[in-house]
């Protein structure tokens, strides 16, 4: 199930969107200003953010700032103005896209639909790009992983398990493929090493909210990492 934050302090925009979400399969969680939602995507990384320009305490640019800093979640940017400044410098700040107030929810979910696919091609097409999923931020230019905003220390092989894991969400990889990809070289039968590998690296990135570990077993088989974006 894909993850959605909205950070809008209008009520009845907030409820109509969440009904309509609900209602097409998506958990929606909602933030009234910036800073409840930076305090919610240190808790918890959604799939994707929604963000409303003019909110108090913390308004949607420098929501948008303080996330970039640290994430690079797909970001769509709502004002009530049409300004052509304001949607310009939302997207020169790192937004994904951009929707002017009124709007029709259906255009919105176009447009969610559109740029969770750019990014599951692009971390396809490209070996650089960051890879963002479940809470878990792998940043492959400089081999670092965060987990929920914090970083975590792996190892090399635990880096590489868990980056083929992240290529494949939702995907069982078996472990033979696995130990091929991460370790280079073919499993044997008394080989205990990738099971001991899976096994730091669950502790070190932890469960998903609902306690469920993002690393899954399939018993005979090998392993599969949990994605909110699939609904794995």
């Amino acid at each position: 199930m894909v993850k959605l934050l909205l950070a809008d302090d209008d009520a009845r925009l907030s409820d109509l969107i969440k009904e309509y979400f609900d209602g097409e399969g998506y958990e929606v969680a909602h933030a009234w200003n910036g800073r409840e939602a930076l305090e919610f995507m240190a808790a918890e990384m959604p799939d994707i953010v929604i963000l409303d320009v003019m909110m108090p305490e913390l308004d949607g640019f420098e929501t948008l700032k303080q996330i970039r800093n640290k994430s690079s979640v797909p970001v769509i940017m709502l004002t009530a103005k049409g300004d052509d400044i304001d949607r310009i410098l939302g997207l020169e700040m790192g937004a994904d896209d951009y929707l002017s107030k009124p709007f029709n929810p259906r255009e919105l979910l176009a447009r969610i639909k559109a740029i969770l696919r750019r990014a599951s091609q692009e971390r396809e097409d490209d070996p650089t790009a960051d890879i963002d999923l479940s809470g878990v931020l792998l940043r492959r230019k400089d081999r670092t992983v965060y987990l929920e905003g914090e970083l975590v220390e792996l190892t090399t092989s635990e880096y590489t398990l868990l980056e083929c894991m992240l290529m494949a969400p939702g995907q069982v990889l078996t472990k033979q493929e696995l130990s091929e990809k991460a370790l280079g070289r073919k499993l044997t039968m008394y080989d205990r090493s990738l099971d001991m590998h899976i096994s730091n690296l669950r502790k070190k990135i932890g469960n998903l909210e609902n306690g469920d570990p993002r690393i899954k077993t399939v018993r005979g088989v090998g392993y599969i990492f949990v994605s909110n974006e699939l609904g794995a």
